[in-house]
């Protein structure tokens, strides 16, 4: 297969770097070698015959377009349905090769931007002197102090590729980088194509579906490969850019200039001054909200997990920095302190001691250190002999040996790699990442009548299996914080809170499952439906009131936190009601904590598509209301944007320093005040857009037998039926109304079809319902929430095909509903491209443009077999239980898959 012609003026438009299409050149060609060798020279034949029609069905000429739309169309019905198979499954691994190639070229592009004189946008070292020219040097230092970074990782199935089909293209992806080494002979180089040869055709070779659905403790040791491999490592290298960052801005700082003896002077080493800011959450195993999976003995089994990986990350990591540790007790003495350390250590353990001394001979601070890389491996073992107690004591030991050689004048030594693992320790504890439990509001409301009636009647009640579970749940809170501490697992999430009695409901419970045990317990509220963002500052007024909640706030400085939830408040008025009212929360909820002397963290449910919340989260930061953030950024972290956020040591870091310099500036008074000024001057325009976008989507979703309807046009059921998640689908059996349905599948569903719907619907008929485009276009300059809305309507309408979405929805037979989707389509791209100025979508973001340009045909050939699939089992014309029907459905659940790694988003 070969990458798009470049000749049309199109496609010279989205012309390609260089060295990014020499790799998509090389493995195009590669993966053609591979499906002639399995398939002879037909099968890519006919790979090659569908993708020059998709792509020819891009001509400017609309009548050549059309004519080629039509050949595609008739070429996917003239194939076997194992030839059918066939193409998708080619398709789908072009696409995974391609996404290497991409995600590569991006660390590729980020190490040539790295320049000492230039720091790139949205990195901390930005962001700081921006700070600085902002609000002051000091000012930036502030900041930091009380910078908080939580991502919450969560296992929502939106992940549609096998964990085998990841590990592959990584593989592919560090084969890429080998070849840029200029260093390889021509022998090696050889030898690097002939594994890359190999590895696609593991790639082609691997089936495209899981065999079973994943359980939860499955998607806790997936997430754990992005900590292995990514974020144990990345998390101290943001801290020590972060803290090189901070020392350049230093009002003091100068030149370094020669010096006698012909040494270039250096700066003074000097203790971080930068905190360890980022704290990893979890729900992967802890959320139980419409899961009957994940019980109490899972939660107890994740927490197990994570500790295992984090305590063996940490006897590597202290094991490899303790062996580097070879200064001389001549040169290096160590403290008193350190003296006593190293006189309990071997009174305690004699043997062990004189084992580690005899490979150290006098070198006491590399003794401390292997002593106590000792010590982590018997916690990881349960042996209470040798064992910490806390992550807090091992802390203790490491800073004992930084003072010692900071006073023993070894600055490098106490702040180096030392100092790297400090500050491992203290982002991750012995738990890894906070395990946060989620349930609903009404399994509560139901287990607590349940336990207050039988309590009437019954002084030793014995409770439903429901019920038992919900109490299960807080026991193991309280087992999980006694051995690895409260911040191990004391958030407790409560979806659909509507009232002050849904959090009291949790304290409640709380105390009949521990009974007087002693157990921190944080209650988070979240906020999901519009109605519910609405009232939340009525519900927390109430909250307040609670005598738990008092006596929390005492206890924790008066900290609290609120969830608001973008997927389901999306779904429930649509896209662009949800974003104001988000907005709209947040301000409320600003005002209400300064009101009550409260420091609130707002944790934003953010999903991975466009639909359900996401988008760059750095410019989401940006646009947040005024004060809402406050140097504190909590955000999910949902399904495949994990592998692709965390999934390269380099792309991780980059993320990571762009969430953070955001959340800095964010909280300056200069973006505070032009973010509040604006949301003042276009107040009118935002309840306008409000009116009419939410009246245009009930209009819309609130049709007689949408449901039924939307089931028909979308591979729904093929969502539902892939093994990505441990975690139903869909909270009923069936979809009789959107209510039943989770905003997950809707939204994977929709971006199935190529309409994007729950991306885009109702911004046309309220752009159009403003009717004044100069002031729209100064709201799109001015107004900071407004412009990322745009944006990410533009990037979610350039992943939309209307000619193919009319396919789709036609199969519904009702024109009345898809006459009304693609008018909208219609208005909502005409009004937006005026709005921006721009003469085609995402023409400002050229590698954003490109990407998506270049894979439109390519998706295209995978949506005409899927449709051909769909209407194959739609119109009834295959037997139910027949071999047609299973291999239908199979080619349905591949091209499912093979879209979803086209667009690079599903849910």
């Amino acid at each position: 297969m070969r990458s798009p012609a470049t000749g049309s003026r199109e496609a010279a438009r989205f012309e390609m770097p260089e060295r990014l299409r020499a790799d998509v050149r090389q493995l195009g060609d590669a993966l053609g070698a591979v499906l002639r060798e399995y398939g002879g020279p037909g099968l890519l034949a006919d790979v090659e015959r569908l993708r020059e029609l998709t792509i020819a069905s891009h001509h400017e000429d609309q009548t050549v377009a059309d004519d080629a739309a039509v050949q595609a169309e008739n070429l996917v019905a003239s194939w076997s349905l194992e030839r059918a198979e066939e193409v998708a499954r080619a398709f789908t691994v072009y696409f995974h090769l391609v996404n290497a190639a991409e995600e590569y070229h991006r660390v590729r592009s980020l190490r040539a931007g790295d320049k000492p004189d230039q720091p790139l946008a949205g990195t901390v070292a930005k962001a700081l002197r921006d700070v600085a020219r902002l609000a002051g040097p000091g000012r930036a230092e502030h900041l930091l102090n009380g910078l908080e970074f939580r991502p919450v990782l969560t296992a929502h199935p939106t992940e549609a590729r096998r964990r085998a089909i990841v590990t592959a293209i990584r593989r592919v992806a560090a084969l890429l980088e080998r070849r840029d080494d200029p260093r390889l002979g021509a022998s090696e180089d050889a030898e690097t194509q002939r594994m890359l040869l190999e590895q696609i055709d593991i790639l082609w070779r691997t089936a495209p579906l899981r065999a079973e659905r994943p359980g939860p403790l499955d998607e806790v040791r997936t997430a754990m490969s992005a900590f292995d491999d990514v974020l144990f490592h990345v998390v101290p290298q943001v801290y020590r850019r972060t803290e090189m960052a901070l020392s350049s801005t230093d009002a003091g700082s100068a030149d370094a200039g020669p010096a006698s003896g012909g040494f270039a002077e250096t700066p003074p080493v000097r203790a971080p001054r930068v905190p360890a800011f980022v704290r990893l959450g979890s729900w992967i195993g802890g959320d139980r909200d419409g899961n009957p999976h994940v019980t109490a003995a899972i939660t107890r089994q994740a927490m197990a997990i994570q500790s295992d990986h984090v305590l063996a990350a940490l006897e590597n990591a202290a094991t490899q920095v303790g062996q580097s540790l070879t200064l001389d007790a001549g040169t290096t003495p160590p403290s008193t302190e350190l003296r006593r350390i190293l006189d309990d250590a071997e009174a305690a353990q004699p043997e062990l001691y004189a084992e580690i001394a005899a490979r150290s001979p006098n070198e006491p601070h590399r003794i401390a250190v292997l002593f106590a890389a000792a010590r982590v491996s018997a916690t990881r073992r349960r042996d209470a002999d040798l064992a910490y107690g806390s992550a807090a004591e091992l802390l203790r030991d490491l800073r004992t040996v930084q003072d010692s050689l900071a006073e023993a004048g070894a600055a490098r030594q106490a702040y180096g790699d030392l100092q790297g693992l400090v500050w491992q320790v203290e982002s991750f504890g012995f738990h890894l990442a906070e395990l946060e439990v989620r349930q609903h509001s009404a399994v509560h409301r139901k287990a607590l009548d349940e336990i207050t009636s039988a309590g009437q009647h019954d002084p030793s009640p014995e409770y439903s299996e429901a019920t038992e579970e919900v109490l299960a749940t807080f026991r193991t809170m309280a087992q999980i914080q006694s051995r690895f501490g409260p911040d191990a697992c004391r958030r407790y999430v409560v979806s659909f809170t509507q009232s002050a009695a849904d959090v009291a409901a949790v304290y409640e419970l709380a105390r009949t499952a521990v009974d007087g045990r002693p157990m921190e317990l944080d209650v988070v509220p979240l906020f999901e439906t519009g109605a519910d963002l609405e009232a939340c500052v009525d519900v927390l007024d109430e909250v307040l009131k609670l005598p738990e909640c008092r006596e929390r706030l005492e206890e924790t400085g008066r900290r609290m936190e609120v969830m608001l939830g973008y997927s389901d408040s999306a779904k429930d008025v649509g896209p662009v009601s949800a974003t104001l009212a988000l907005y709209a929360a947040q301000a409320r909820l600003t005002t209400w904590a300064a009101d009550n002397d409260i420091t609130l963290t707002m944790f934003h449910g953010r999903g991975g598509a466009l639909g359900r919340g996401g988008g760059p989260a750095n410019r989401a930061v940006l646009a947040q209301a005024p004060g809402s953030v406050d140097g504190r950024f909590k955000l999910t972290e949902q399904g495949e944007v994990i592998f692709a956020r965390y999934g390269d040591q380099a792309i991780a870091r980059r993320h990571i320093e762009q969430v953070t310099s955001a959340v800095l500036l964010a909280s300056t008074p200069e973006v505070e005040d032009r973010a509040s000024a604006a949301a003042v001057e276009f107040a009118d325009v935002a309840q306008r857009l409000d009116e009419t976008a939410r009246e245009a989507y009930h209009a819309l979703v609130h049709s007689e037998d949408f449901a039924a309807w939307f089931a028909r046009v979308t591979p729904l059921e093929a969502v539902g039926a892939l093994p990505l998640g441990s975690r139903p689908a869909r909270r009923g059996l069936s979809v009789s109304s959107l209510e039943d349905l989770r905003a997950i599948p809707w939204v994977f569903s929709w971006s199935q079809t190529r309409v994007t719907l729950p991306g885009w619907y109702g911004l046309g008929s309220a752009l159009e319902a403003v009717d004044d485009l100069d002031r729209l276009r100064r709201a799109y300059r001015e107004w900071p929430l407004f412009t990322v809305m745009l944006e990410n309507v533009e990037m979610s309408l350039a992943k939309s095909d209307r000619r193919i979405a009319a396919r789709y929805l036609a199969l519904g037979h009702r024109p009345d509903l898809t006459e009304r989707i693609l008018d909208e389509h219609d208005r909502t791209t005409r009004w937006v491209l005026a709005v921006t100025g721009h003469s085609r979508l995402l023409e400002d973001r050229k590698v954003l443009g490109r990407a998506v340009a270049l894979r439109n045909p390519y998706v295209d050939a995978l949506s005409y077999l899927q449709v051909r699939a769909l209407g194959a089992l739609r119109e009834s014309e295959l037997e139910p239980g027949s071999p047609d029907e299973a291999a239908t459905r199979r080619l349905l659940l591949i091209s499912v898959n093979g879209v979803a790694a086209g667009l690079q988003n599903t849910g």
